[in-house]
């Protein structure tokens, strides 16, 4: 590690749990971060300054005005632009150092496994549940972890999937639902995907450094009444 590589991440370092071994994961992580939306901003802050190597943002969107009150990374001077165009220039402003790997397509059956294939943790940051049970079954099909977390008004749900052999998201939801509730039409307050994106991110960096993490557990959060329910599954 160079000097000012242990420099920038002392912090980390300093902590017994992570160290230089740990520190040399993050380094080496490839990380794909499937949204580059509410969860998927703080997602991408976080491992971007926590020095992952290699960070993977697909979404096929673009930035728009309404996004802004909860996709933190992105700013008025990116609205119109590409959301993956201008993750890619959050990523290079705050850690020139992190390789980041863009994809302006929706993820679908045709092209999962093959942007999937090339990285160590999928982070489902998506938007709704097509995506999530494709993400969720690519990663079984190709034994990948997946962090899932989920965000609606004032309650979020956070999840690891597919971890050293533990559940996936069909253990707990068995089949895809036709009709949901979103934050396009049912809002959110801008906090909340700051908070299980940051939940989502540490889950990440936990994985990583081959630090525990929670399994078979889904965790839902309420910011409303500030209520923390585990479900295990």
């Amino acid at each position: 590690m160079k000097n000012e590589e242990f420099t920038r991440y002392s912090r980390q370092i300093f902590m017994d749990e992570i160290g230089v071994e740990g520190q040399n994961k993050i380094l080496s992580a490839k990380v794909l971060v499937i949204g580059a939306g509410g969860l998927g901003s703080p997602v991408i802050q976080y491992l971007a300054a926590a020095g992952v190597g290699k960070i993977g943002v697909a979404d096929f969107d673009e930035v728009e005005i309404h996004n802004l009150n909860r996709q933190i990374i992105h700013t008025e001077n990116s609205v119109g632009t590409s959301k993956v165009d201008s993750a890619q220039n959050f990523v290079q402003n705050i850690n020139s150092n992190v390789e980041f790997i863009g994809f302006k397509s929706k993820i679908t059956s045709e092209n999962a496994n093959s942007i999937l294939k090339e990285f160590d943790v999928i982070v489902d940051a998506s938007d709704n549940f097509a995506t999530r049970y494709l993400l969720n079954d690519t990663c079984v099909q190709l034994n990948k972890t997946l962090v899932y977390g989920s965000i609606l008004g004032f309650e979020g749900q956070v999840a690891v999937f597919n971890y050293q052999g533990s559940k996936n998201l069909r253990d707990i939801f068995p089949d895809c639902p036709e009709t949901a509730l979103n934050c396009d039409k049912n809002g959110v307050l801008g906090a909340l995907p700051g908070i299980v994106g940051s939940f989502m991110a540490m889950n990440t960096l936990k994985i990583i450094c081959k630090l525990p993490v929670k399994t078979n557990q889904l965790l839902i959060i309420d910011t409303l009444n500030w209520n923390f329910t585990q479900v295990d599954f």
